[in-house]
C-alpha cells in the first residue's frame, strides 16, 4: 500500500511510497530535496522489493502515474529499482532510475534533467561504507518522526533480497542521532520512532562499538524533553541488557517491540537462515512481560516459507496464539530471483495464501482478546488527528473530553470499538 508524501508549498512534486518505515522516512527527505530544489512537475515513487507483490505493486502505480500525469517527470528509486535499475528504465514514461543511495543526495535533485543526463543513477550499493545524516524536518504530521538510526545488513537471510537493495550494516553516529532528535523535539514532535534495515546491529561499525541499548540510554539521557521514544523491528536474540535495563526501569521507552519472527518452527527457521530458534523468541517475549506487564508484540511473519509442512505451519500458528502476539505483518512467501530459498522444494501458492489467512485470523483474534484487557485501565495517549492517537503500548485510542494533536494525554479506557479502544481523558494533562 502507498502512501504520498505531499507539500503544501510546492503541490507541483510529491512522491509515493511503498514498503518500510524507511522508505517513508527516507521519502520525506526526497520531498524535503524536491521543495529545495524548486522541483517542478515531478512524481518520485520509492519502491519496495520484500515480496514480488509490493515490486507488482510499485509497476503498477508507476504506469498509472505515467498515464494520469502524461507532463511529470515520473523518476523510480527504492529497493527494487536499486536491485534491477534496468527493468524499471524499460517502462515507456519513466524519466529516470534513481539508486538508494543516490536518492537522499541534495544533489540527485537539484540537477536539471536534459537529454543528454544518465537515465540510471544507481551506484554499485555494496561499496557504500557510511551512513551520511539526513535530519527531516517535516513530516507526516507533526506528532510521531521516524530517526533513521541504521542501514543496510550484514546476514544472509535464505527469502531475503533486501542486503542487495540496501547494502552492508552501517550506523549513524550516537552525536548525529542525539542532535536530530534535539532538532525534532524544539520543532514540537513528542515521539521519535529509531528506524533502520536491522537495528539491533547497530555500532557494529562505529568507533568503541557501542550497542542498540547504549545509545538510546545515551539519547534519553542527553535529550530529556523528549516525552517518548520506541524502536521498530528487532532480532529477538540481540536486545542488549541497556534495552532490557531500559523497559524495565525508562518510561519514555515505550512498551513495545516489534520482532522479527518470521516463523515458529524451529527447521523453517533454520532453513530461513535466521539468527533465533522458536525458545528463543518465546524468552524473550515473556523476560519483556516480567518486566512491563502492558508490553504489545508485533511481529513480522511469513507464510509458507519453502519445505514448511502442515505441522510446521502449525508450530508456527501456535507460537503466534500462545504468545498472544498482537500486531502481525503476515507475507505469503514469495521467491526472489536468485536468493537460496527460492531454489528450495515451494509450497503451492494456495497453501501459502490459506496459512497466511490462518496467521492473520489468530492476529485479530489476539488483539481484540487484548484490547478487551485494557478496559478499565489508564493509559496515555499522543493525539494524532480528531481526538485519534496511540497509546503507549501502541493501541489505537479514541480520546473523548477533548485533544488536540500532539498533546500527550492521560485517559482512562472505557470500551473498545473494533481495533480501537475508547477513552475518557482524565482531569489533568499528563505531559
Amino acid at each position: 500500500m502507498a502512501h504520498t508524501a505531499d507539500t503544501k508549498t510546492a503541490p507541483s512534486h510529491r512522491v509515493e511510497t511503498f514498503g518500510c518505515r524507511l522508505n517513508a522516512h527516507e521519502s520525506d527527505l526526497i520531498q524535503g530535496h524536491l521543495t529545495a530544489a524548486g522541483a517542478g512537475e515531478t512524481i518520485v515513487v520509492n519502491t519496495c522489493a520484500v515480496t514480488s507483490e509490493a515490486e507488482r505493486q510499485s509497476r503498477q502505480a508507476i504506469r498509472r502515474l505515467i498515464r494520469e500525469n502524461p507532463t511529470a517527470n515520473v523518476v523510480v528509486t527504492g529497493c527494487a529499482a536499486q536491485i534491477d535499475p534496468d527493468r524499471y528504465a524499460a517502462i515507456p514514461g519513466v524519466a529516470r532510475v534513481v539508486g538508494n543511495e543516490e536518492k537522499l543526495r541534495p544533489e540527485t535533485w537539484n540537477a536539471p534533467a536534459t537529454d543528454d543526463a544518465p537515465k540510471i543513477l544507481v551506484n554499485d550499493i555494496m561499496s557504500v561504507r557510511e551512513t551520511a545524516a539526513h535530519l527531516v524536518t517535516e513530516a507526516q504530521g507533526r506528532e510521531r518522526a521516524i530517526v533513521q538510526v541504521q542501514q543496510g545488513c550484514d546476514h544472509r537471510c535464505t527469502f531475503c533480497v533486501i542486503p542487495f537493495g540496501r547494502g552492508n550494516s552501517r550506523s549513524v553516529p550516537m552525536g548525529v542521532i542525539v542532535e536530530q532528535v534535539r532538532t525534532l523535539v524544539a520543532s514540537g514532535y513528542r515521539e521519535m520512532v529509531l528506524s533502520g534495515v536491522d537495528i539491533t546491529s547497530y555500532g557494529s561499525d562505529l568507533p568503541g562499538k557501542p550497542s542498540l541499548g547504549q545509545m538510546v540510554r545515551r539519547l534519553l539521557a542527553l535529550v530529556p524533553e523528549l516525552p517518548r521514544l520506541r524502536l521498530s523491528s528487532v532480532d529477538p536474540v540481540e536486545l542488549d541488557d541497556d534495552i532490557w535495563r531500559l523497559l524495565e526501569s525508562e518510561p519514555r521507552f515505550m512498551p513495545h517491540l516489534h520482532l522479527s519472527l518470521q516463523a515458529g518452527d524451529d527447521m523453517v527457521l533454520k532453513r530461513m537462515k535466521r539468527r533465533h530458534l522458536r525458545d528463543d523468541a518465546i524468552r524473550v517475549v515473556e523476560r519483556a512481560r516480567a518486566l512491563r506487564p502492558d508490553m504489545a508484540f508485533g511481529a513480522d511473519v511469513i507464510a509458507g516459507f519453502p519445505t514448511e509442512t502442515d505441522e510446521m505451519h502449525a508450530n508456527t500458528a501456535a507460537l503466534i496464539r500462545n504468545l498472544g502476539l498482537q500486531y502481525l505483518h503476515i507475507f505469503p512467501y514469495s521467491p526472489r530471483p536468485g536468493t537460496p530459498a527460492a531454489r528450495m522444494p515451494q509450497v503451492h501458492g494456495d497453501a501459502r495464501k490459506a496459512r497466511a489467512a490462518e496467521l492473520r485470523a489468530i492476529g485479530v483474534e489476539n488483539l481484540s482478546r487484548w484490547l478487551d484487557t485494557r478496559i478499565g485501565t489508564t493509559d496515555r495517549v499522543l493525539v494524532e488527528r480528531d481526538g485519534l492517537g496511540h497509546g503507549e503500548s501502541f493501541a489505537e485510542i479514541r480520546v473523548t473530553g477533548g485533544a488536540s494533536a500532539g498533546e500527550i494525554v492521560e485517559v482512562t479506557l472505557t470500551g473498545r470499538d473494533g481495533t480501537t479502544l475508547t477513552g475518557e481523558r482524565r482531569a489533568r494533562a499528563a505531559a
